[in-house]
């Protein structure tokens, strides 16, 4: 029987994402791709630590219960079969949900984002972020940052998941403004158009799709999965975010309008288990208290 995914919330994760692959890499960069397979098949019964994803990847394997399945976890790696078994041995040595996966053996990982109709992309490598992104496919570059413990046992109730908004949940038409014509021209920009919805940016459908499955668990509470809102805007270029997804139909749980106040502390209280930004001067400080990921803006000209 033929296993439909367009009802779900499909996220796909790379390896080094899930798991704490950063020595390895290392001997794959320095070394090449002949020591990188050798190491691996020696370690293969070694079980691997686990990395900046994993804990929001177990926590999304809580939304599935009994025969219902709101969310499907996909490994998609440049690895090939043979030398993936490691990763494999430690996905059911901690009990992962995970039993499908699309292993590429080096070739790019993009065209295969739309086939499993990916919602989310995880990976730690730049260049494959780049390319789903420009395939119109939600992705992140995971920061990884040494300072936050991860502890595999941990159970999380509640998914908290983080998004900034100009670039990220919008296109960065808003942001190209500012950045170009600076703050007085950008909010008066904003008040003129505060009727006029923002234009989706990379994020937009996988907010949409959050929100579809919140409210296929009703007035449960805790809801089991929460969203946020984190922007440097403020008062009054607020308004126009606020209509936006109000024209979309989607929910925000909270939503903080910061006017440049670092948010680092915002996120660290509300308890992230994921946020999306798109720049560094933001994902890097943020990724010293919760996972952070860095969204990079679609190359122009690219489909």
């Amino acid at each position: 029987m033929s296993v439909n995914l367009d009802n779900k919330l499909v996220v796909g994760i790379s390896s080094r994402a899930l798991f704490d692959l950063e020595e390895e890499n290392r001997i794959f960069e320095e070394q090449g791709l002949e020591a990188y397979s050798k190491y691996q098949l020696e370690h293969e019964k070694d079980i691997l630590k686990p990395g900046t994803a994993f804990p929001l990847i177990k926590a999304l394997h809580n939304l599935n219960s009994g025969d219902e399945r709101f969310t499907e976890i996909i490994i998609m790696s440049k690895n090939n079969a043979d030398t993936s078994l490691r990763i494999f041995n430690s996905i059911d040595h901690y009990g992962l949900d995970i039993s499908r996966a699309a292993l590429v053996g080096g070739k790019s990982i993009a065209p295969y984002l739309e086939a499993f109709r990916t919602d989310l992309f995880l990976s730690a490598n730049e260049d494959d972020v780049q390319e789903a992104i420009n395939a119109n496919i939600a992705a992140g570059i995971i920061c990884a940052h040494a300072d936050i413990p991860i502890n595999p046992t941990e159970n999380i109730p509640q998914i908290k998941i983080a998004f900034d908004g100009d670039a990220v949940l919008f296109s960065d038409e808003s942001e190209k403004i500012y950045k170009e014509h600076g703050l007085a021209v950008f909010t008066e920009h904003e008040k003129a158009n505060a009727e006029k919805p923002l234009n989706e940016g990379p994020f937009a459908k996988l907010l949409k799709t959050i929100s579809l499955v919140q409210r296929k668990f009703g007035d449960k509470e805790p809801m089991p999965i929460r969203t946020a809102l984190v922007t440097a805007r403020n008062a009054p270029a607020h308004e126009r975010v606020i209509k936006t997804l109000r024209t979309w139909d989607v929910r925000v749980d909270e939503a903080f309008f910061l006017g440049g106040v670092t948010k680092s502390e915002v996120l660290k209280a509300f308890g992230a288990n994921i946020f999306f930004d798109d720049q560094t001067v933001h994902t890097e400080p943020a990724s010293k208290f919760v996972p952070s990921a860095r969204v990079p803006y679609k190359n122009d000209g690219a489909a």
